[in-house]
């Protein structure tokens, strides 16, 4: 039963997708940003938004909030659409890159780093613009339980690399373990570390204690990687910006993962109060 509800969830899913690419891009853009605010609002995870939304900006109006969930429900609609058309983005060159001098060292000299972004602006822009940079990259994917779309996904993902090297593992023990032969093989990895982590430590986030991720920073310690933080926002004309900032080593003894991390979320931080309609706030991280 299950197997006949996934194929026709599939269906739909593959009439949507080619009914957004028939479409002229900007066409399919409106369209599904619309639809995802419009059925958002009516969704369960809305009032996680809010809520979340509220605990970061405690001093904001129930107006002011609602809006910026709004502008978040539309990137979100943005997102899945150009997920659909990844290809097309680098194609229109829709990808501007910042301050590259901080990545010169991968991409000439080809040194490895862990490279760290959260779920803001569009996501899926990261693994295959560090590959088309240069820059041979592993990144996880959380995959979809609805296993059709999931490998329809995946290959819509991979069909983005330019790279025979650079890859997507699923997260869980796989992706760990693929993580850890990709460093030990030169390459570069990049992870998004905004949201929450059941097995993960509690470090603090918007003044509140969290479980967060911080293996990757057992890992830069042990192999001497530098952290690169990559700003990830959209700017005019349908263009997304990926800024790449200094790069940082976890080697100083005297500070410990949770202390680093602290200091990491400083960053994120930063970055949500700036562009506070581009951030994923559907996720339960406060909870």
């Amino acid at each position: 039963m299950k197997l006949i509800f996934y194929f026709l969830e599939y269906m739909a899913f593959i009439t949507i997708y080619f009914i957004y690419k028939i479409l002229p891009s900007r066409l399919s853009l409106k369209l599904s940003s619309l639809t995802f605010i419009v059925f958002g609002k009516f969704s369960k995870t809305n009032k996680t938004a809010i809520d979340n939304c509220k605990h970061v900006f405690p001093n904001l109006g129930e107006k002011e909030i609602r809006s910026i969930i709004k502008s978040s429900w539309y990137n979100l609609g943005m997102t899945i659409c150009e997920l659909l058309r990844l290809n097309e983005i680098f194609d229109k060159k829709k990808i501007k890159y910042k301050k590259l001098e901080n990545v010169e060292d991968c991409i000439k000299n080809n040194k490895q780093a862990i490279f760290i972004s959260i779920h803001q602006s569009n996501w899926e822009v990261l693994v295959p613009g560090l590959d088309r940079i240069g820059i041979n990259i592993g990144g996880i994917y959380r995959h979809i339980n609805n296993f059709f779309i999931d490998k329809l996904i995946l290959n819509i993902r991979k069909n983005s690399l330019v790279s025979q090297k650079s890859f997507y593992t699923p997260k869980g023990k796989r992706g760990a373990k693929d993580i850890v032969d990709a460093i030990n093989n030169s390459f570069s990895i990049v992870l998004l570390i905004d949201q929450k982590d059941s097995s993960g430590e509690k470090v603090l986030f918007f003044n509140k204690k969290v479980k967060t991720q911080t293996g990757f920073l057992k890992i830069a310690r042990r192999y001497k990687l530098p952290i690169i933080p990559v700003q990830n926002r959209r700017i005019d004309n349908g263009n997304i910006e990926l800024t790449f900032l200094e790069p940082f080593y976890h080697n100083n003894l005297e500070i410990n993962d949770i202390q680093m991390m602290e200091k990491i979320h400083k960053i994120i931080e930063d970055w949500i109060k700036s562009e506070p309609g581009q951030w994923f706030w559907q996720h339960k991280r406060f909870s």
